[in-house]
């Protein structure tokens, strides 16, 4: 053997290797420096690395990695989300957030078209993109949460089932357990894993408001269901501009091409509500959830602000109510509409009970004012919706000023002026509690 040749190669060899050391040595040595550097010049970086590591220890990012976004290879099913509109939305939100713990796309479930809550056989099931947009909704909470479709699946035996806790022993603590459980091998290692047990709504809640609101701003209404709506508040709107311009000549007609304010109420005062509160007010010693129609009428007629004459759009469910009266005894400021006397009768009619409560939703929230009960889980989402608006526009209370956009009050509560209680959503709750349940603790802060 050549030693000379092999001392050279093994010279060689190790300049090559030694090369690379120190350029891989530099270049950590070069990082570390920068590192110092920002920490000194900006301390809140360092504070965005401890923020980072207790991120990991919260419920809905427990498991995610963000910079990937939502696995698309593992999924999640949940079972048919089912009651009325706003109980499936919040039911809906909570099994995105389930899912976006677990990592895993939440596989699309179906809705509930009727409202029956004892009779499971008689429900009729919806598939979510005939009520909100599919594509939408994944552009929109990109990075979030992920809706995907049974297509998507590639062994669609690969499933474990997973039985959620019921009784008062199944505590937050117990099901927050499970479900951290069943974020790790070998649950984890199933393509889908399939909740099965009571439905999504009763399931505990781990999420704060904030949460919950970027889920809901993901849900837009399908195209056809806006269009219905377009034309109530068309309607509305035109019987504002007609009283207003009997009350004050033609001068109105001529002068603005600005869009004739209404107000929304929120009437509940059905058959079957009225029994649900009156029972929730004897078990909980509150006397601030049922209002009779006499109350609604007097402390909405004392908003101020309103022009005169203003439309009121009575959003209520007529084939529940027990009370033909009303139109009747409103303030002469307030001209109070009903679906009968606004002729948009059969724009509702043709549609199942989800469809309808979805037209009554985006009426609702697209009022210049609205008024509703803040034990009804419609007025507490609307509220939600409507507060997330003044916040885009930099506005964080409503306390105090009669001059602002979006105004929602609580007709259950007596506020100024013994008018309704002005209500934005508190932004900064750590469960969706007060939303899902009610409550009497509002205020005009969305912090």
């Amino acid at each position: 053997m050549d030693l000379s040749t092999t001392y050279k190669s093994s010279r060689s060899f190790g300049f090559n290797l030694n090369s690379t050391t120190c350029k891989c040595v530099i270049l950590l040595v070069t990082a570390l420096f920068f590192r110092a550097l920002l920490l000194a010049a900006y301390p809140r970086y360092g504070l965005i690395e401890e923020m980072s590591l207790e991120l990991i220890r919260t419920p809905s990012s427990l498991w995610l990695d963000s910079s990937f976004g939502i696995r698309k290879d593992r999924f999640l099913e949940v079972p048919q989300i089912i009651w009325g509109l706003n109980n499936q939305k919040i039911a809906f939100a909570r099994a995105c957030l389930t899912a976006r713990t677990l990592n895993r796309t939440l596989l699309m479930p179906s809705l509930s078209a009727s409202l029956f809550y004892k009779e499971v056989d008689r429900l009729q099931p919806i598939s979510f993109d005939k009520v909100f947009q599919f594509e939408k909704f994944n552009s929109l909470c990109n990075g979030f949460v992920r809706l995907g479709r049974y297509s998507e699946l590639t062994n669609q035996t690969e499933v474990y089932d997973l039985q959620k806790g019921s009784g008062r022993k199944w505590t937050v603590e117990r099901d927050f357990d499970q479900l951290r459980q069943s974020g790790k091998n070998p649950i984890d290692d199933y393509e889908v894993i399939r909740i099965i047990g009571k439905n999504p709504f009763l399931w505990h809640d781990h999420w704060s408001v904030k949460e919950y609101a970027k889920v809901f701003e993901c849900l837009v209404l399908v195209d056809e269901i806006l269009k219905e709506a377009d034309k109530v508040v068309a309607k509305i709107r035109e019987k504002g501009r007609e009283a207003r311009t009997k009350a004050n000549g033609a001068e109105l007609e001529n002068s603005s091409t600005q869009p004739i304010p209404y107000v929304a109420v929120h009437m509940r005062i059905e058959i079957d509500w009225m029994i649900h509160c009156k029972k929730v007010e004897q078990r909980s010693s509150i006397n601030q959830i049922c209002s009779s129609k006499e109350e609604i009428m007097n402390r909405v007629g004392k908003i101020p602000g309103l022009g005169i004459p203003t439309v009121a759009y009575l959003a209520v469910a007529d084939s529940l109510l027990n009370d033909s009266s009303i139109l009747e005894g409103w303030n002469t400021n307030l001209l109070p509409f009903e679906k009968t006397k606004l002729g948009v009768d059969e724009i509702y009619e043709k549609h199942s009970y989800l469809i309808k409560s979805a037209i009554d939703y985006e009426v609702c929230l697209r009022a210049d004012v609205f008024v509703g009960n803040s034990y009804s889980t419609f007025s507490s989402l609307i509220a939600l919706d409507r507060t997330q608006k003044m916040i885009r526009m930099g506005i964080s209370e409503s306390c105090g000023t009669d001059d602002i956009r979006w105004p929602t009050y609580a007709y259950n509560i007596l506020g100024e002026s013994e008018g309704p209680q002005r209500w934005m959503t508190n932004m900064s709750d750590s469960s969706l509690g007060a939303i899902s349940y009610g409550s009497n603790h509002i205020s005009c802060s969305s912090v």
